[in-house]
């Protein structure tokens, strides 16, 4: 049996890579945005769509992907999803333009979708009930595996970039950072779509296919075949009582009957996206640039992020049936409050002053004679102190040595950001991150909960995107502390309503939650 149960679990890990996959595409453009600003000549709107563009593509996939793999099948669509990171892997690190290079984030963007809602679907439709839990969790780990490799491979190839051997040099890494950066993923891609053909069909979909013969061998390989043949009985007399059901309509999701729940999806769907998570995520460099650190040490920085990211995620999986959901909630959205309260006091207490020393200090490609006439001259604002470096040097030059000016002028504790950041990463990844889709789950009556998971699902995924997609217009017009004070706003509003409203669905069967939530 223990053999078996290796078996299952070397599947799963395989399948699983397209969570790795999705998490690295979706946070190694944090590492990009620094580059192809000032490449591109880019307004804060077009940078925010170059993050942005890949999640609106990965919403539609997600509505397309589960019908598409009913009739191609789960390994099929997984496989087309990997040969769509490859080539928007390849695509982004050669783009000629901003046109090329969001078009190729788009292509990336279906196989993050599909490889989203495919792989747990896959994993659990092989595993048995008393593995299922852990082996689709190794899909929810192996994203946040995945967001911390993509922070750790983009500072080695910052570091590459400076290094003054041969290889680096004639791989022009230096050059083509971003590029690199993006192309990157080209290799576990491969790598994901080779794995792909040591797997074997889903069992469930084979039955729907009336598929049994093969559908038996391969369930004789993750169990015993008396055992395999009973959940083989047992899937098709399930697939029978679907058939002569009428499918649910999204109109039924709007009776008096599940407003609770519903305003309980959304308002949860919503709360997870905007108190700013993929803002850290997809930009953590650049934010750690606004507390004056540099752009080597923003980059270590975002891998303490994506560390933080997997450790708390872990702890989550650890307690969430032992400490219960609302108990995670009410903790973890009361430290992101907390936390992005911080950030806005951190930035907001800081002051800006180029000083004759630390202008000579700057790059050599700094107009230094433009810059004196802001000498000793102190801006309690991140926003003035920007536009007046716009102003003096053009937009250009102060996009591109940004940075190294805001290094030089600032006055603040970076300290204090790192903590805030750190502790709003960790309160997310044990709370609201995983206990959102399990919440899901439970709180929806059982023949409505496909369409109504979907629902919700494409709520949060729209709120992801304009997140994603508005941030550094929100830096440069209402400044990192405005910014932070408004997710810590809705943090804090987010708070009062999981107190007051949301249930504790720990210990209580799909059943009982149904008989007691819908009114």
């Amino acid at each position: 049996m223990k053999k078996k149960s290796n078996v299952i679990t070397m599947t799963a890990l395989i399948v699983a890579l397209g969570g790795l996959l999705m998490g690295f595409d979706a946070s190694v453009i944090s590492g990009v945005v620094k580059f192809i600003e000032p490449e591109f000549g880019l307004s804060k709107l077009e940078l925010g769509w170059s993050v942005a563009s890949l999640t609106l593509t990965a919403t539609l996939a997600m509505m397309v992907a589960g019908p598409l793999s009913d009739k191609i099948g789960r390994r099929a669509v997984l496989r087309y999803a990997a040969i769509l990171y490859a080539i928007s892997a390849l695509a982004s690190a050669f783009a000629p333009s901003f046109l090329v290079l969001v078009i190729a984030r788009m292509i990336g963007g279906f196989g993050v979708g599909a490889s989203l809602i495919l792989a747990p679907m896959y994993i659990a439709e092989i595993s048995p009930p008393e593995l299922r839990g852990r082996m689709v969790s190794l899909n929810q780990l192996n994203i946040v595996i995945g967001i911390s490799l993509a922070f750790f491979t983009n500072y080695l190839i910052l570091q590459l970039g400076k290094s003054d051997a041969q290889w680096t040099q004639v791989l022009k890494i230096d050059e083509y950072n971003w590029r690199w950066m993006l192309g990157l993923e080209t290799l576990p891609a491969i790598l994901y779509y080779i794995g792909l053909f040591f797997v074997p069909r889903s069992p469930r979909w084979l039955i729907m296919k009336g598929e049994f013969n093969e559908s038996m061998s391969i369930m004789a390989r993750f169990s015993d075949p008396q055992k395999a043949q009973n959940d083989i009985e047992k899937i098709k007399e399930s697939i029978e009582k679907e058939k002569n059901k009428e499918n649910p309509k999204l109109s039924e999701l709007f009776k008096p009957s599940l407003k609770l729940v519903l305003t309980i999806g959304i308002v949860v769907a919503i709360l997870q996206q905007i108190t700013g998570i993929n803002s850290v995520f997809f930009y953590a460099p650049m934010i750690f640039e606004q507390s004056g650190i540099g752009t080597d040490a923003s980059f270590i920085q975002a891998i303490l992020v994506g560390l933080t990211n997997l450790v708390f995620t872990i702890l989550a999986i650890l307690f969430i049936d032992k400490l219960g959901r609302k108990p995670l909630l009410s903790f973890g959205v009361a430290g992101i409050a907390l936390c992005m309260f911080l950030l806005a006091y951190g930035f907001h207490s800081a002051t800006y002053t180029l000083t004759n020393e630390t202008i000579s200090s700057l790059p050599e490609q700094i107009d230094k004679v433009k810059l004196s006439s802001m000498s000793d001259k102190v801006f309690t604002s991140d926003i003035d102190f920007k536009n007046e470096l716009i102003t003096v040097l053009g937009k250009e030059t102060t996009t591109i040595y940004e940075s190294d000016l805001i290094k030089a002028s600032i006055k603040m504790n970076p300290m204090l950001i790192l903590f805030a950041i750190i502790g709003f990463v960790a309160s997310f990844a044990i709370s609201i991150g995983p206990v959102m889709w399990v919440l899901f789950s439970e709180l929806f009556p059982n023949r409505l909960r496909g369409i109504a998971i979907s629902f919700v699902g494409f709520i949060n995924s729209g709120v992801s995107f304009i997140v994603q997609w508005i941030f550094p217009w929100e830096l440069a017009t209402l400044g990192s502390a405005g910014t932070f004070l408004i997710y810590g706003v809705f943090a804090a509003l987010g708070l009062i309503f999981i107190i007051k409203v949301i249930p504790e669905t720990k210990g209580k069967s799909l059943e009982e939650l149904e008989i007691q939530l819908i009114k």
